[in-house]
């Protein structure tokens, strides 16, 4: 597979990790999952690196490949894209480092739960936010059955969970899902000046703040993914989710 997520170091020691499937909107795979913990792994490790930028192109991504997630709807153990995107999320939780996501297009599923655990986000006002995990018979990720709550309210959270329903990035940023909405033109600027921005501080005083600010709930937050990962991978392989992703292939055929 082509290098579909691309790092750059910038000034300032800010590392950009660029989604680069634009064929797909960036849909993720197993290789792009690998890829991405693989980045943030390494910048954890790295002195030079103060702070994370997450950006893709004309969209940020519409989540996990379909295909790749039927073709793993099998018995046994957890399919192994299920793991490496949950594999993935428990990395992204655990970096100790600032980082920023610049979203643009679409932000399907993980595309949204993710930013959950980002530290600001900057969306289009045009941007497409959505879980629709209920709707592909599935179950949330990412902790989001307990954080996203925590940002937009329990009923909104209830509601966006289970209906699924879309929300554009004005909306987002007016509800909190997101630290900022601006014009499309503008995201990648604006959200690599918020990644300078927290790259120039002392940053064991931006490490130890951002220890701080998740200590509270890591346990919980642990704990909600471990339910969620074993309910993702239960409903995956169930006839509902497999009825859904075959039907939805057979449309795109």
């Amino acid at each position: 597979m082509p290098n579909t997520v691309i790092r750059a170091m910038g000034e300032g020691g800010v590392l950009t990790l660029r989604l680069d499937r634009p064929e797909k909107k960036n849909a993720l795979s197993r290789e792009m999952y690998g890829a991405l913990s693989d980045g943030l792994q390494s910048a954890a490790a790295d002195g030079a690196v103060r702070a994370v930028l997450l950006a893709g192109g004309d969209d940020f991504t519409a989540g996990n490949d379909i295909a790749d997630f039927a073709a793993d709807g099998g018995a046994g153990e957890a399919p192994v894209r299920t793991s490496a995107a949950l594999d993935f999320l428990e990395v992204l939780t655990r970096f100790p480092k600032p980082v920023v996501a610049a979203v643009r297009g679409v932000a399907i599923g993980i595309g949204t739960t993710m930013l959950l655990h980002c530290d600001a986000s900057v969306a289009a006002r045009t941007a497409r936010l959505q879980m629709p995990f209920a709707r592909l018979g599935l179950v949330p990720e990412a902790g989001s059955s307990l954080v996203l709550a925590q940002r937009v309210g329990q009923a909104r959270a209830n509601w966006m969970l289970m209906s699924g329903d879309a929300v554009d990035g004005e909306t987002a940023a007016r509800e909190g899902l997101v630290t900022r909405a601006v014009d499309d033109a503008e995201v990648e600027a604006v959200a690599a000046a918020m990644a300078g921005q927290l790259a120039g501080l002392p940053p064991g005083a931006v490490a130890a703040t951002k220890r701080l600010l998740r200590e509270p709930y890591a346990v919980a937050l642990k704990e909600a993914m471990d339910r969620e990962r074993a309910a993702f991978s239960e409903r995956l392989r169930s006839p509902e989710a497999k009825a859904i992703f075959a039907a939805f292939l057979n449309r795109k055929g």
